[in-house]
């Protein structure tokens, strides 16, 4: 059983409170942490503080060549992170290797943001008062980050965080999800052996409420980075009073199917982003309104598709659908279709449940006020109805709590845009499925799917300060 302790001042720590971590597909352990106290988060705290100074007395080449070296150790090391992941959050073998891939394209971005960090010439003689002046705007780093990341992407989403927050100068306490803290520590030591600052970078794991509480209170965490629930947001944004807060809570992301959508290419591709990683996806498609023209063949055609996925365990190569992180989720979501079909809906594909697996489902005709409409339903489910016209369908897409990303699939340029200009979210994507995502564009929501944007040039924005210089 291998251990996985945590990482604080650029050492190893264990403590007496030893859990395993399961692999949930089969409850087998995939390897043992070491859970933090109070005394552990103050000793990463502490130990982020102090190595401020020398974060912010680096270069930005001083910064580049450390993510640069972190980019080729991790590359070296993709398989090994590849099991970490696969085995940790039940993600097919697979996708995990997309997810290091992935990272790998993070820390590139993250490694060139160090290099073009810049200020600029504020022109102060466009005032009166201003004769004779000259402005100087610089970015500075903002301090402490506590970055608090999801299990779903627990390399990539780590590395959206840690990757800007280091080219910005900052230093890092990061708490991983519970479930899924294995890859965290690999890439802690990953950074180490490319020579980061003992401090820079420390990875605490543990229970997410009493370790989340101590970072939002304690005064020298100058930012909270989170990735999470809406509810666990809104915690966090009460409790971190004056902090820098960036948010990125999820979504029931929906796409558009017009009547004259390319079908052969958008029908693969809603059946892949409803189903990956078991809808275990911010931006997993959720909901699809298809042309009352199409709606059949659509509904038709995706079922089967995703009565050829293959169910199993996430270490094996041949596996496309493996479990949700918990059995309970897992519950949930048979509950939700329960609560769909009781109200109308017609299930078409998939939904039985053994243990933490669900079979990838389709309904049709749900009742828009049914969970799996109404709330993000994080699993192997997407909900399929119909509409009239395009008005019709954007106000569905609208009719939501969360905004994180949308899409549509039409040859109609003109409607593509207008949809694209009245649809309420911070992604909009034409000919293709809101689960599109490439690491270096800005990423984030509206409403209850957060605020800010990640992206390394984006986030290093967010985590970087204004300074302004005149002579």
């Amino acid at each position: 059983m291998i251990e996985y302790p945590m990482w604080i001042g650029g050492a190893s720590v264990r403590t007496s409170d030893a859990r395993a971590v399961r692999i949930p597909f089969d409850g087998s352990v995939a390897g043992t942490i070491f859970e933090a106290g109070r005394e552990q988060v103050e000793a990463a705290i502490a130990a982020a503080v102090a190595a401020g100074p020398t974060m912010r007395a680096l270069s930005r080449h001083e910064r580049s060549t450390i993510l640069y070296k972190a980019h080729k150790l991790l590359g070296e090391r993709l398989e090994l992170m590849a099991q970490a992941v696969s085995s940790e959050s039940g993600k097919p073998i697979r996708e995990a290797r997309v997810e290091v891939d992935r990272g790998l394209c993070t820390l590139l971005f993250s490694a060139e943001e160090a290099n073009r960090l810049h200020g600029e010439e504020v022109p102060m003689d466009a005032h009166p008062g201003g004769k004779g002046k000259t402005g100087l705007l610089i970015r500075e780093p903002v301090g402490v980050i506590a970055a608090i990341t999801p299990f779903n992407f627990p390399l990539n989403l780590s590395l959206h965080k840690i990757g800007p927050a280091l080219a910005g100068g900052n230093t890092i306490v990061h708490k991983p999800a519970s479930t899924t803290p294995m890859s965290a520590l690999i890439l802690a030591q990953i950074f180490a052996d490319a020579g980061l600052p003992p401090g820079a970078l420390n990875v605490i794991t543990g229970p997410g409420g009493v370790i989340g509480d101590l970072l939002c209170f304690d005064p020298r965490v100058a930012m909270i980075t989170f990735t999470g629930s809406p509810e666990v947001g809104q915690r966090i944004r009460s409790l971190a009073g004056m902090k820098r807060v960036t948010l990125e809570l999820g979504s029931n992301s929906a796409v558009i199917l017009e009547a004259d959508a390319d079908l052969d290419k958008a029908i693969p591709k809603c059946v892949a982003g409803s189903f990956a990683h078991s809808g275990q996806v911010c931006i997993s498609l959720q909901r699809i309104f298809a042309h009352e023209s199409i709606r059949d063949q659509v509904a038709t055609r995706m079922a089967e598709i995703t009565a050829k996925l293959r169910i199993g365990h996430p270490l094996e190569d041949s596996t496309e659908v493996s479990s949700l992180i918990t059995e309970n989720e897992a519950k949930r979501i048979e509950s939700w279709i329960g609560e769909a079909t009781a109200g109308g809906a017609k299930l078409i594909a998939g939904g039985e449940r053994t243990g933490a697996t669900v079979s990838p489902a389709i309904l049709t005709d749900v009742d828009p006020t049914a969970s799996l409409c109404a709330r993000e339903a994080f699993g192997p489910v997407v909900a399929l109805n119909s509409y009239k016209t395009l008005d019709e369908a954007i106000g569905m897409v609208n009719a939501s709590d969360y905004g994180l990303q949308a899409g549509m699939y039409t040859r109609d340029i003109e409607k593509a845009f207008r949809a694209a200009r009245e649809c309420h979210v911070g992604g909009f994507h034409i000919n293709e499925i809101p689960a599109f995502r490439v690491d270096q564009m800005p990423y984030g929501g509206v409403k209850l799917s957060g605020s800010g944007r990640e992206g390394p040039r984006y986030a290093v924005e967010e985590m970087t300060e204004l300074k302004l210089i005149t002579w």
